[in-house]
């Protein structure tokens, strides 16, 4: 199992598929891990694609200091990762929170960036959508056995269609672990103490806008939700008209789609394509 050492000394896992490719980091969200992108890879397959899970998440160390839970320093394990693969530069596809990590290392190390993809999140975050999120970090699920958890979580995902139910079964086995009292998350619930101390509710958002600005010149892509309660369709529009940006809105799907739906395969593809040129 591929690890490196952080330089605050937590083992953290990683995935290479190698190749000659554009080196493509897959940055994963808040509570999730490099599986999500498993549905992403046969649409990065001319790319050598990098997936690596955070710190507390999925097969990496826990911290006992959980205020390390944060974006800056999730930017820096990014970085400490290449550098343990001797790679100078690479682009991100980020989901959700990885997105917000691609948007910090524009102004934290923007010459190590050669493009970057947004899988469903932007400069602005719906205040609606982060309520859901705030609300579920670092609680196990009330399911008791996988069986009961396909059966109903697609019912509770807001803003998805037509999603065949061995999707949810995918779903769910690679997130919640099986044990003799039910159903726990595969992430250290110290995340949720992290976010909360993180997010002050009276206190303005902050602009990110100016990170963004920052990727100027790069191979830039936005994927959308149709249904998304965490990107609106006006900040993807506004995205579009600060800079040249490929973007896809995919129907019958919230936060976040899963990659191998038709249209997002498609950007993927023409992304990587310009990441070559």
């Amino acid at each position: 199992m591929p690890q490196f050492t952080s330089s605050d000394g937590l083992s953290l896992y990683y995935d290479d598929t190698g190749g000659d490719g554009p080196v493509v980091l897959c940055l994963s969200g808040l509570t999730r891990n490099s599986s999500d992108f498993d549905y992403a890879m046969p649409a990065l397959s001319d790319a050598r694609v990098i997936r690596m899970d955070y710190r507390g998440r999925g097969q990496s160390d826990w911290a006992e200091d959980f205020s390390t839970y944060n974006v800056p320093r999730e930017a820096q394990d990014a970085l400490e990762l290449l550098d343990h693969l001797g790679i100078n530069q690479a682009a991100i596809l980020g989901t959700s929170r990885g997105g917000l990590i691609a948007l910090t290392l524009a102004v934290m190390a923007r010459d190590r960036l050669t493009g970057v993809c947004f899988n469903d999140v932007g400069p602005v975050i719906e205040v609606d959508g982060l309520a859901v999120v705030l609300d579920f970090v670092g609680r196990n699920p009330v399911w008791k056995t996988h069986s009961e958890a396909e059966a109903a979580i697609g019912s509770r995902m807001a803003g998805f269609a037509n999603v065949p139910q061995s999707r949810w079964r995918e779903e769910v086995e690679k997130h919640f672990i099986a044990t003799g009292d039910g159903l726990r998350i595969n992430y250290d619930p110290k995340l949720r103490d992290a976010t909360l101390a993180a997010f002050d509710p009276s206190a303005e958002a902050p602009d990110l806008w100016p990170l963004y600005d920052a990727l100027r010149g790069l191979p830039l892509a936005a994927i959308r939700g149709a249904n998304s309660d965490i990107m609106s369709a006006s900040t993807l529009a506004e995205m579009q008209n600060r800079l040249p940006l490929r973007a896809a809105t995919i129907l019958d799907r919230g936060h976040v789609p899963f990659l191998d739906e038709p249209d997002a395969v498609a950007l993927l593809r023409d992304w990587v394509n310009d990441l070559k040129a």
